[in-house]
């Protein structure tokens, strides 16, 4: 059959049949966990068990049969007093639980390097953002951890927010110290609200780092479909905490969801709650053990190294997730997204992202003995072969220093705008969110001036390659501010 008329599945089939190996979201890595789990035909039937709310078949919405037995099961696994299903993946999930712990015009603390999500949840709840700024590591590149200090010292003078938003891990694996700042939010009153999107297996083996509800989280909304192994757009968000309104959380669960829920997005988060359960520690010990010595490896290999153990203690972060493989080649001149793209092309090897220094793979229980092992040649095959550069010079973190808003994120979208060259932007006020995805951290966000070391940054990104998400031109030529609005700098 010719499915040329069929682009999308027409591009699915493409890229299952090039055989490249999924270092990549969604961690089920091709339905192998099924396979290996003996859940094959949750992968083989999908169109015949796809369906709607018939008769004994439940209503996410107002969950009395399967739905509700399997959220309280899942709530049972990852030592939440609630857990609630999401097909519309983690931003739903973090839309509800922050808009559920504020009202508008409410301070909320948030981390300048947090998920588009986040920010969303900031204009649509008409929320007042104050930005926490996080530690650098500037041999990598990347963000790191928030300080337990630094948080306090913002508290201190913002004595009046409803709650407290932490990445944990970030996209690298880093994790803050979250039990400290449990206890510094709730000292003072306000909720512990976690963004755990890559965190959903941490309370599965003791051997990594604590999760969001062990630590001490009121609310924590994970993306089940990255690390553990469910269908993509399927999460969970937990609840530990009495200082939780349910009834409000529920209202907005239902505003941000479909009202035509999946079936089998619900049955794959089921799915993966019952392989974690029954195989998971064993599964994970395998997957831990696999990508420490695939970092080893790769840190014996001139030319690039792979974070590790040896950043915690350091730009507050206390621990990292092992599974989670950020290989840095600035020692070699490599830029991230050259040697992402000569690992597809050269080596079928697919990896979850690049930024400008580094290379993120994603391992999970999905992945086998010799998918480590392939990623581990090809990494060294390509530092061997790559043409030598001088070692760059890092870019400043500019996107992640804070600056005072001119307007309130959600105030700038409603302002008239214009469209100006990017050239000429610098100083006017942004008009529209310009997010270098993945990882989907805004560099700048409605209502923040553009300055010339961030116009400089996002020229770099896209001279490397890296796609801009948010702004109408990804091709930074032309650019969305606010109309008669310019702020010397």
């Amino acid at each position: 059959m010719n499915i040329d008329c069929i682009p999308i599945l027409k591009s699915l089939r493409a890229y299952k049949n090039e055989g490249a190996v999924p270092f990549h979201m969604p961690g089920h890595k091709r339905g192998n966990i099924y396979k290996k789990t003996g859940l094959d035909f949750l992968s083989e039937d999908i169109l015949a068990l796809d369906t709607t709310e018939v008769p004994g078949v439940d209503n996410l919405h107002c969950p009395e049969g399967a739905v509700l037995e399997a959220q309280g099961l899942a709530a049972e696994a990852f030592g939440a007093d609630y857990t609630f299903f999401l097909v519309n993946g983690t931003t739903s999930g973090i839309y509800s639980m922050i808009m559920a712990s504020a009202n508008p015009g409410d301070k909320i603390i948030i981390p300048r390097n947090c998920h588009r999500s986040v920010y969303g949840a900031v204009i649509l709840g008409r929320l007042i953002p104050v930005y926490i700024e996080p530690e650098i590591d500037y041999e990598l590149g990347i963000a790191m951890g928030i300080k337990p200090e630094t948080l306090e010292s913002i508290l201190e003078e913002h004595s009046d927010a409803k709650a407290v938003v932490i990445t944990n891990p970030t996209f690298y694996g880093i994790c803050s110290d979250l039990k400290k700042i449990a206890e510094i939010v709730h000292n003072r009153g306000m909720l512990l609200l976690v963004d755990e999107a890559h965190g959903s297996h941490f309370c599965f083996n003791e051997r990594l780092p604590i999760s969001a509800l062990e630590a001490g989280a009121d609310m924590t909304s994970q993306s089940i479909h990255k690390t553990l192994p469910s269908m993509t757009q399927s999460s969970m968000l937990h609840v530990k905490s009495e200082r939780v309104d349910i009834e409000k959380l529920k209202i907005f669960l239902q505003l941000v969801q479909t009202t035509s829920p999946s079936h089998i997005l619900l049955a794959s988060l089921d799915a993966a709650r019952f392989i974690m359960q029954q195989y998971g520690h064993e599964l994970l010990d395998d997957a831990i053990d696999w990508s420490n010595w695939a970092r080893s490896e790769i840190n014996d290999t001139e030319g690039c190294c792979c974070l590790g153990p040896d950043r915690a203690g350091r730009y507050g972060a206390v621990d990292f997730d092992p599974t989670r493989l950020t290989v840095n080649f600035g020692a070699s001149g490599l830029s991230g997204t050259k040697a992402e793209e000569i690992l597809r092309k050269n080596f079928k090897i697919q990896v979850e992202m690049s930024d400008l220094y580094n290379i993120v793979a994603i391992t999970t229980i999905g992945d086998y003995r010799s998918d480590y092992e392939t990623f581990v040649n090809a990494v060294k095959k390509l530092v061997e072969t790559a043409e030598k550069r001088k070692a760059k010079a890092m870019a400043p973190a500019v996107f992640f220093r804070p600056q005072e808003p001119s307007l309130m994120p959600w105030e700038a979208v409603y302002y008239e705008k214009e469209q100006v060259d990017m050239g000429q932007s610098i100083g006017r006020i942004c008009g529209e969110m310009i997010i270098p995805y993945p990882p989907g951290i805004p560099v700048l966000m409605p209502g923040e001036t553009i300055s010339r070391e961030i116009y400089e940054y996002l020229k770099l990104c896209v001279e490397y390659g890296i796609k801009l998400n948010g702004i109408s031109d990804s091709k930074l030529k032309k650019v969305w501010v606010l109309k008669n609005n310019k702020k010397e700098v």
